[in-house]
């Protein structure tokens, strides 16, 4: 695990997202039937429509919209829109998954050279029911290198 700065917050791990939805159910569908998420129990002191999933060390908290009409259509699939990445075990299986569920993707590759070795990374995105983007990886191919650290005068909160 890496360091944190000494003015950094004492955090440990990501906890969850929280995801508003069209519709819970169908959320709750592809969350749980598709990507492997398990329902969990809510707070029932909760006054609104959702569902808790937990799976892979992180939960994902589906809230109801309010105004379910009125969220926007997304249709183009951007990789640098926001997203959530997962690791795989196996591109070929998620990919073969994505076509016979019939949901389109983009599919692209990353590569980098480290220490004289060429890495691949292969990326799958795709979008879940309400729109959000959803990237598949096979990014651990990558280290995780730390960059230097820079006084904080010199950084710019702008970028």
């Amino acid at each position: 695990m890496l360091e944190h700065s000494g003015d950094a917050l004492p955090l440990t791990h990501l906890n969850h997202i929280s995801l508003v939805c069209r519709s819970v159910k169908r959320s709750l569908d592809f969350y749980q039937h598709f990507l492997g998420f398990i329902p969990v129990k809510r707070p029932g002191s909760f006054d609104f429509d959702g569902a808790w999933l937990f799976n892979y060390g992180v939960g994902i908290h589906l809230l109801q919209s309010e105004n379910p009409n009125g969220m926007p259509e997304k249709t183009e699939i951007n990789p640098k829109d926001d997203h959530i990445s997962f690791q795989c075990e196996s591109m070929a299986v998620v990919e073969n998954k994505l076509k016979e569920a019939g949901i389109p993707y983009l599919r692209r590759r990353v590569e980098e050279e480290d220490g004289g070795t060429r890495i691949s990374v292969d990326q799958l995105f795709f979008h879940d029911p309400d729109g959000f983007m959803i990237e598949i990886c096979n990014c651990d191919n990558l280290r995780v290198i730390p960059l230097p650290a820079q006084p904080l005068a010199s950084r710019n909160p702008a970028s």
